[in-house]
């Protein structure tokens, strides 16, 4: 990290952590002003710190150590010239959430004999999950093999089935009537064989709750397959359980891996940094969303800065990269710089905005430095409003579009019947393109939404109207304020 941190801290994108990031931003904001790191004051930031973390599930000791490892090298440091006490007990603070999270991100062994047995509680949601693993592996250039070997939950042999044909990936389906994991487990190295070269992904049963039948079930389906990597697959809901879980399923089958799910819920998210802490274990991928492509690659320092609220830019931009096509980002870049941005171009604009928003705009602007509660400010609904405003672009004509002065009364009323939409947020649009066009005719105000959106000129894949689209869908076309006190950070 270099540089100035975040004056404000922001919430994660993640909901799971928007509790714990709030609490945080308040125990940091006790220690503005002062001129001195002292134990008096970091003394009473940790209480809230401590508190904080309690609150998110995060195990007692788990928590203990990381006030204690923060408090021991905050106090009596000076403080830096540039930065403020809080900023630099926020930097502290954040290189130690590295170290616990696991200082780096640890890849899978896909050594031979490439095999991964899916492990973890009903619920967890292993056979989703370990569809999301067949789906990374193929956009990595690999072969994935789905096998299953939950013969408990009903429909469960179904459910990976119908997710392979979805993923054109091969599946294993015991026999009919079997009951015996480890005969089903003989089998599947069978069918292994015959169809080649591949990484075998096992789904293994669970049960609602922790017992010792599941475990010696697993230890036997374990020894037969013989994995390189064994991957413990929790909800991130698992709250206070989360360290007893993680420490029996390790004790009995030699955890190497995590993998945490639906971090795109709620749930006070204390399970991330428990099961890191207590297994030793790395924490593989994250669990993002509901769809079949929403799986991330767990990275420890990205994974701080979100909880933090320093958001997270080099993931946005290899979402960019993957999502976006270069050739026509810049074309649009150059239209908009140029000042002939139309109503096409605006469509287009949105359309890019949606593929980098898979999980929500407010999982964009929570990976952007500083906005985490930009989404705040456009309104609940601004998923919805993007597509209201994509309804009212594609009810135009061709002619419409190019030249939106032309859009009078009686075409604003057929433009809306089209859509569905009230003339209300007609209007509202042809605001908000005005706003956008002026942002654009002006190069100095314009160079400055690009470096804050990251950018940095045209190369900057077209995102520079990104702050003027998010006033609009706050409604009647204005840029929301930035809350006070905040600041545009520089790298980190």
């Amino acid at each position: 990290m270099r540089g100035h941190l975040p004056t404000i801290l922001r919430p994660s994108p993640f909901l799971m952590f928007s509790a714990l990031s709030e609490k945080l931003e308040l125990a940091f904001k006790k220690l503005r002003g002062q001129g001195r790191i002292s134990e008096a004051n970091v003394g009473e930031a940790m209480k809230d710190i401590r508190m904080a973390l309690l609150e998110a599930d995060v195990d007692f000791q788990v928590t203990k150590d990381l006030v204690e490892n923060v408090t021991k090298q905050s106090v009596g440091a000076e403080v830096l010239r540039t930065v403020s006490p809080g900023q630099q007990i926020v930097k502290i603070f954040h290189d130690e959430l590295v170290k616990l999270l696991g200082s780096d991100a640890s890849a899978l062994n896909l050594d031979p004999p490439q095999r991964i047995l899916m492990t973890g509680l009903n619920g967890a949601g292993k056979t989703t999950t370990s569809a999301k693993l067949a789906s990374w592996l193929k956009k990595q250039g690999r072969r994935p093999l789905l096998l299953a070997l939950d013969l408990y939950r009903p429909a469960a042999i179904k459910q990976l089935q119908v997710l392979g044909q979805q993923l054109n990936v091969p599946v294993f389906a015991p026999a009919e009537g079997e009951t015996d994991p480890v005969k089903a487990a003989k089998a599947s190295l069978e069918w292994l064989k015959a169809q080649g070269s591949g990484i075998a992904i096992f789904d293994t049963a669970g049960r609602q709750d922790l017992d010792e039948e599941l475990l010696a079930e697993l230890k036997r389906v374990r020894a037969v397959v013989q994995p390189n990597e064994v991957l413990l697959v929790a909800d991130a809901a698992t709250g206070q359980q989360a360290v007893n879980v993680a420490q029996k399923f390790n004790e009995a089958v030699g955890i190497t891996g995590l993998i945490m799910t639906k971090l795109d819920g709620d749930a006070r998210g204390g399970a991330l940094l428990s099961m890191r802490q207590v297994t030793g274990c790395a924490v593989k991928f994250l669990g993002v969303g509901e769809k079949i492509d929403q799986l991330e690659v767990f990275h420890p320092d990205r994974m701080a800065q979100r909880i933090l609220g320093m958001g997270d830019v080099v993931g946005l931009v290899e979402k960019a990269a993957e999502e976006i096509d270069e050739k026509e980002a810049m074309k649009l870049a150059a239209r908009m710089q140029s000042n002939k941005f139309d109503f096409t171009d605006m469509l287009q604009q949105m359309r890019m905005m949606k593929k980098l928003s898979s999980g929500g705009m407010g999982s964009l602007l929570g990976m952007l430095p500083g906005m985490g509660k930009m989404k705040d400010a456009i309104g609940p609904d601004a998923d919805k409003k993007l597509k209201h405003t994509e309804a009212l672009i594609l009810s135009m004509t061709p002619k419409e579009r190019q030249r939106p002065e032309i859009i009078n009364g009686q075409r604003r009323k057929r433009i809306c019947n089209g859509a569905g939409r009230p003339v209300m947020e007609m209007n509202q649009l042809l605001k908000q393109f005005e706003m956008m066009k002026k942002l654009m005719s002006n190069q100095g105000m314009m160079a400055q939404m690009m470096g804050m959106m990251g950018g940095g000129g045209a190369g900057g894949g077209g995102m520079g109207g990104l702050g003027s689209m998010l006033g609009g869908l706050g409604g009647g076309g204005k840029m929301p304020k930035l809350p006070p006190g905040m600041k545009f950070p520089g790298k980190f």
